[in-house]
This record gives C-alpha cells, structure tokens and sequence, in this order.
C-alpha cells in the first residue's frame, strides 16, 4: 500500500476515534476527498517543477505514534530560545507536551488548538477564522483532513504580548518513520502586537515528514513578527504551509532560516487585505551535501496603497539543489503599490544547484514594482582583498557569507534570536567569528 492509500484509509479510523462533533468535521470529510483526487504533487505540476516528493513519500511512515513519549528538558534546551524567558507550546511526536509547555488564558490565549476546537467558548472564533485562507491544494488538504494538534493563538486588540511565544514540535525518532500534520491557527487582533518563534525538530536519524499548515490572520493596524528555524537532522522532511491574510495598516513579517534537514519546501503566502499593509519576506539558506531548499512565495496586493519587500538569500554547498519561486500578483484596483522582490545566490560548489523564478503578475498602471535574481560564486577579488590582510582563506569565506547574509539578519527584532542565528550560521559554515552582525 502507498502512502497515499495508507493516508486515505486511516482518515476513516482517524475520523471514528474523534468522535468528532467539533465544528470542522465536514471541512475535514471535505479535505480529504480533495486529497484523494489530487494525490501528492508531483514535478509534472509547475508549482513543483524542481522539487520531486518521491524520495520521501515511498516510505512506510507511522500516521499515528504507537505511545506518548516523553523528554527532559535538559536533553532539548539548546532548541529553545533559553536566553530568555518566553511562552511555549511544545508537542513530542505530535502530542502536547504540558511539562515542557507555558501557556497563558489571561487576557490572551496561547494554548492548544485541540482546546479550541472542543470548547464552546472558542467557537465563534473557529467558525471565523478556521481554514478560511488555507487553500485546496493537495497538501494543505491532507493536513486539514488530519488536523487534531498545533498551536492557538489568539491575542486580543491592543493587547502587546510581553515576551515572544515558541511553537516547537519535536520528533523521538520511536517510530522508525513518522509522519505529522501539525496545524496552527494565529488570531492578532486590532492593534495588537507579538513575536513568534517556530521550529521542527527531530531527535534521531530516524525518517519524519512534517506536514505542518499555519493561518495567521492581522486585524487592522496588528504587528507580527515571526521566525521560522529550519536546522533539522538529515532524514528529516518538512512541508510548510503559511497563509497570512493582512487587514489595514498592519505590519507581518516572516523571515525563514533554512540550514537543515533533508528536503524543505515553504510554501508563503501573503493576502493583503486592507490599505496601507506592509509585509516582509526574507530568508537566509545555507545548505550541503544532498540538501533541498525550496521557497515558494506568493504575495497577492489586493487594496492599494500596500508595501512588500522579499529579500532570500542562498549558499549552496557540495551537490546541494535551491529552488526559489517569488510571485508578486497586484490586482486591478491595486493602485500605488510598492513591491520588491530579490534573491541572491552563490555557489559555492560547482556541483550545486539553483533554480530561480522570480515573477511579477500586474494588473495595475499606477504601481512601483521591481525584481531582480542574481546567481553565483565567491567573487574571487574580495577574497584576494580580505587574504591579503593576513586572514586564512576559510575565514575569508565566511566573511563574505556574513557580509552577504546582513540584509536578512539586521532586521530580525529579538536580539537573543539574531545571536543564535549567528552562531548556527558560523556553526554552519565551519568557522568560530567573534562578532555579531
């Protein structure tokens, strides 16, 4: 049986198990006939031209864990952000882990969608906001139909969240294969402001495909700044599926951190809403050996008057392969849009690969749009330069990977975060900088 078969199967004693009353029952019967019609994309699909799922989806994957597993915090403080103290809400293998949790329902709730999706007093919000802006594809189907676990995240007009919120999900490695769908639901209401930190992390060398959907709604005049660490282990697979749906005058940036894991495909998508929105893009790719990286952006104006910026870049070592496909769509009534779109790649092994599709779609006449795609290798006369001033040539490399990676990293607000991100690029590229950018 394919994994396919072995998926649509399960949806029946999946569905039997919940019992499910819950207001999403029928999204999820619907979801998964889209899936069962659709199947896994393949590269026949333009959308998925250079990335093929094959070397994943041919394994033998556990759909549920056979038993709850538990972990010390000491044995994963290094994937938290321990520098200071933050929310958390952290599952093991898909399931919520209360001991190494911190959730608030204090004026705000960060806590677990399952609560959201049981209680009464969270329905209103679900029937609003649930798979509202998550679309039909395969993928994202496949994780509606099994969505029973992830982050909530609802934060109320002017309200300004103290300290920032991690959504970490962890696999053991207890299984030999195992495949998750975590699904988070992110409400910001007018005016209010917060920072969110999310990671997947697998613990062993064991297979894991994660296939993880996140709605983030900003209500008008919200702040939402959000950081995706991708630093896996080898076996490890991750599709990730953001929807952002921006109301006026709110501010939403994403910066992606892509620096391991076996094959990782982001799949971004901004829907500007209302007036005066403003949203940011960036990422920073650093990968080797056999690694697969690709970002696939989509940012759809919609109300003029409207901003966004992207800026990716990408290192590509040994026989590693990038794929970075940036869609800027402004519709008709779109008028004095300001949109900027760039990624910038090197080479830095010969057997590597990028592939690069930068795009504009504009049905506007009064807009300011630009795009531009630059790919490469080290440019030989500033490494003479920095050689020349006594640095080995490793370090001089790294200089320059630094210096080409700055326009991602001065914008990254949490200061204990850029440290972190700095030490995991030098950790990355082989080198000990004392210095922070």
């Amino acid at each position: 049986m394919n994994l396919k078969d072995k998926l649509v199967s399960s949806f029946l004693a999946f569905d039997d198990y919940l019992e499910d009353s819950s207001p999403i029952h029928d999204i999820r019967n619907k979801a998964i006939k889209i899936f069962e019609n659709k199947g896994f994309p393949t590269k026949k699909e333009e959308a998925w031209k250079y990335t093929s799922l094959n070397p994943i989806v041919n394994k033998d994957y556990s759909i549920f864990p056979k038993k709850e597993s538990s972990i010390e915090f000491k044995d994963v403080k290094r994937f938290f952000l321990h520098d200071i103290d933050t929310y958390k809400i952290v599952f093991i293998d898909g399931i919520y882990s209360s001991y190494l949790s911190e959730t608030i329902h204090d004026n705000m709730d960060i806590c677990l969608l399952s609560a959201a999706l049981k209680k009464p007093k969270y329905r209103a919000v679900i029937e609003v906001y649930y798979n509202k802006i998550a679309e039909n594809d395969s993928l994202t189907s496949l994780n509606t139909a099994f969505a029973k676990e992830g982050a909530y995240i609802y934060i109320p007009k002017h309200k300004e969240v103290e300290k920032p919120i991690e959504i970490i999900n962890f696999a053991t490695g207890n299984e030999a294969a195992l495949m998750m769908q975590p699904r988070n639901l992110i409400v910001v209401g007018e005016n209010a402001h917060v920072q969110i930190i999310e990671r997947h992390q697998s613990l062993s060398e064991n297979a894991v495909f994660t296939n993880s959907v996140t709605e983030i709604f900003a209500e008008k005049r919200a702040y939402i700044d959000y950081y995706k660490i991708q630093n896996d282990a080898s076996n490890a697979s991750l599709i990730d599926n953001t929807y952002i749906k921006q109301e006026e005058e709110s501010h939403c940036s994403v910066h992606t951190f892509s620096f391991g894991g076996n094959l990782t495909r982001n799949n971004l998508k901004f829907y500007q809403h209302g007036e005066h929105c403003d949203s940011t893009l960036k990422g920073i790719t650093i990968i080797e050996n056999k690694q697969h990286v690709d970002h696939s952006t989509l940012v759809r104006h919609i109300a003029p008057n409207c901003e966004s910026h992207q800026d990716y870049k990408g290192l590509y070592a040994d026989s590693s392969t990038g794929v970075f496909n940036g869609k800027i769509v402004v519709e008709k009534d779109a008028q004095k849009t300001n949109a900027f779109q760039q990624n910038n790649n090197i080479l830095i092994d010969d057997k590597a690969t990028i592939n690069a599709k930068p795009q504009l779609e504009i049905f506007a006449d009064d807009v300011k749009c630009s795009h531009g795609c630059t790919i490469g290798q080290f440019n030989e006369d500033a490494l003479f330069y920095i050689r020349t001033r006594g640095i080995a040539k490793k370090e001089a490399q790294a200089l320059l990977m630094y210096a080409f990676a700055n326009t991602v990293l001065e914008s990254v607000k949490i200061p204990e975060l850029k440290v972190r991100i700095n030490k995991l690029i030098a950790k990355k590229i082989g080198v000990s900088i004392g210095f922070n950018i």
